[in-house]
């Protein structure tokens, strides 16, 4: 009997902003995501999301603005490059009050989170969808935001992953060994709400943080949110394989892609995990229709309102270089960048030129574009699934929300008929979908090593 298929997973990617990917589109007739800025917008995407069973909706967020390109904001804020651009995690409580499934990937950057009320956030967002918000883990990548948050200007690339190890060590302790497993009683005969010997104060003294005191919100369901991150440096893939649950990772082509997989996965058995501990998400678009000509038509009917000027101010600040100082043909070093360096060098891999970029960005988007029926796109992702050995994509919307229904109408059933797509969700929370192993982390994990050990401590001098 041959082994079941495996199952592909979608995240649909999106941001607090009207422009996030496919930049341009907000002008589009039939487009509404000038309305990101209601409740309506946000909770009719849940209800469609979850109806095509995806897995999860992936909230990007920036700190600071795209302002290298012509050294301004003047395209940026004329296109809606990301700007304005509203705070992703509040997003998420009326989400879930209107689905009972769908996961929440949630960005929020490090360098600028007090970890302490930050552990206190995940933790409340995780009681409230019952076990479905994930974190991606973002160190910054734009000095604008630095020096906007006070600081003199953006950190060295590496040092900002070496802050981050510190910050998850932290944060770790606060959700995995603050508080015991059994140590909420709820005993109303008792007048025990708490066990005082079963909460623990930690005490931190990091390179660059410290902290003393308690975990302020009792353990919910996960603990740990779903730990997701998107660097592909070789600095950002070893902090991958250390705490990384799920990656994202983006490519413009298969070959691209795999180097990127077979690396990730090495590394994570190298850190005494499992291969397939991380889940692989690549980022793409679809456009599709009920036959080949419809999905060509809406592609070029989408072409006349992209802005591919828009994706080069958003690549500009991407790695760091003006573009408009450029000729279209004169080649372009991109150096080592201290923005995202994984871009920059695939960038200077394929000799991208002025003109390049922008015939890469005729939708507005760095991510490969899928045009066709559902059957010539459920062919595509599933050679990405199999050639390149990922576990999903991240699916950048187009035209909202048109761009995901379609996925959800046409897509989705084809997948499903092939047995590639689940057709129910599982229960349980949103690490528990993913890997079928429980709502905790592994006891492998880095930060299950700091889980408390259930012995007698008195409360005012334990530590972690």
């Amino acid at each position: 009997m041959p082994a079941p298929k495996k199952h592909i997973l979608f995240n649909a990617f999106n941001m607090n902003s009207v422009g996030h990917i496919n930049h341009g589109l907000w002008t589009h007739p039939r487009d509404n995501s000038s309305d990101y800025n209601t409740l309506e917008y946000w909770t009719e995407l849940a209800k469609t999301l979850e109806r095509g069973l995806f897995d999860g909706l992936f909230i990007a967020d920036i700190i600071g603005v795209y302002d290298v390109y012509q050294n301004s904001v003047e395209t940026t804020l004329r296109e809606s490059v990301q700007l304005p651009l509203n705070d992703p995690a509040v997003l998420v409580s009326a989400m879930a009050a209107v689905t009972q499934h769908l996961g929440f990937g949630i960005t929020a950057n490090l360098s600028f989170e007090p970890p302490y009320l930050f552990a206190r956030r995940m933790s409340t967002l995780d009681h409230l969808t019952r076990g479905r918000v994930g974190w991606n883990i973002v160190t910054g990548y734009l000095d604008s935001g630095s020096k906007a948050a006070g600081l003199h200007g953006l950190a060295p690339h590496d040092e900002r992953y070496d802050r981050a190890d510190d910050y998850l060590e932290l944060l770790y302790k606060l959700w995995e060994g603050s508080w015991e497993d059994g140590a909420v009683l709820r005993d109303r005969q008792a007048r025990v709400f708490s066990d005082p010997a079963k909460v623990h104060k930690i005490i931190h003294q990091g390179h660059y943080y410290q902290m003393e005191g308690y975990h302020l919100s009792e353990p919910s369901l996960q603990r740990t949110p779903v730990l997701y991150q998107a660097g592909s440096s070789p600095r950002g893939q070893q902090f991958a394989a250390r705490h990384a649950e799920a990656v994202f990772i983006s490519a413009q082509d298969k070959g691209e892609a795999k180097r990127a997989v077979d690396s990730l996965r090495r590394q994570a058995v190298e850190a005494g995990r499992k291969a397939d501990d991380i889940k692989i998400f690549a980022g793409i678009a679809m456009i599709t229709g009920t036959h080949q000509q419809e999905a060509q038509d809406k592609y070029d009917d989408y072409r006349r309102y992209a802005s591919p000027e828009a994706g080069l101010a958003h690549f500009s600040s991407s790695v760091g270089i003006d573009f408009d100082r450029f000729e279209l043909d004169e080649p372009i070093h991109y150096g080592n960048s201290n923005a995202i360096q994984s871009a920059a060098s695939s960038a200077q891999a394929n000799a991208m030129t002025k003109r390049k970029l922008l015939e890469r960005f005729k939708l507005g988007s760095r991510y490969p574009t899928l045009v066709g029926d559902p059957s010539y796109i459920a062919d595509e992702l599933e050679s990405w699934i199999t050639d390149v050995g990922i576990d999903g994509f991240n699916v950048s919307r187009t035209v909202t929300p048109e761009s995901f229904e379609d996925i959800a109408d046409l897509i989705v059933p084809e997948l499903q008929n092939r047995g590639v797509y689940k057709t129910s969700y599982q229960e349980g929370s949103l690490r528990h979908k993913l890997f079928g192993a429980g709502d905790k982390l592994p006891s492998y994990h880095a930060g299950a090593q700091y889980r408390k050990e259930k012995e007698p401590h008195d409360h005012k001098e334990a530590t972690v």
